[in-house]
């Protein structure tokens, strides 16, 4: 696989001032781009192994993809058939940009128009607050799923 993509941006402040678009697609238009964000971001960011980031619900799932006005690609978040929202990355450089609260708005809009009721999300508890503030609540007690903490959240969509 080729490298992740690195240094994106050289700094938060150029990023701030580039327009950025959201495109959603299906696997197939934007594999080989997600791929790089969620391997930067999980593999090599948080050691998740590489057998647990891929996976059987990818191809059936619709894909956001976060990319800047200068081709470079910045975040991927995907919602599987089921309602399920999950693979939310976004690569250091634009962290903290309002990147991936765009891609979640993204991924909610489209779960509204295909009609789903509800989402639901296995969020990195660090970023359980993200979630919060768009109106994911906490269901359960915090679980681990490939070595990180984990809260169930989910938010009603009717």
């Amino acid at each position: 696989m080729a490298a992740a993509p690195r240094g994106v941006f050289p700094s938060l402040f150029a990023l701030n001032i580039m327009t950025i678009t959201i495109r959603l697609a299906p696997w197939s238009e934007v594999r080989d781009t997600a791929r790089a964000i969620r391997y930067a971001v999980f593999v090599e960011e948080q050691g998740v192994p590489v057998e647990l980031e891929w996976d059987e619900w990818d191809e059936p799932s619709w894909h956001a993809l976060a990319v800047a006005e200068d081709g470079s690609a910045l975040a991927t978040g995907r919602l599987l058939p089921d309602g399920h929202i999950g693979r939310m990355a976004v690569l250091k450089p634009a962290r903290g940009s309002g990147v991936g609260a765009m891609v979640l708005d993204a991924l909610m809009a489209k779960a509204a128009e295909l009609g789903y009721p509800e989402l639901v999300l296995n969020a990195q508890s660090y970023a359980a607050p993200f979630y919060a503030r768009v109106g994911f609540a906490q269901v359960g007690e915090e679980f681990e799923e490939a070595g990180i903490a984990h809260l169930e959240m989910r938010k009603s969509l009717r």
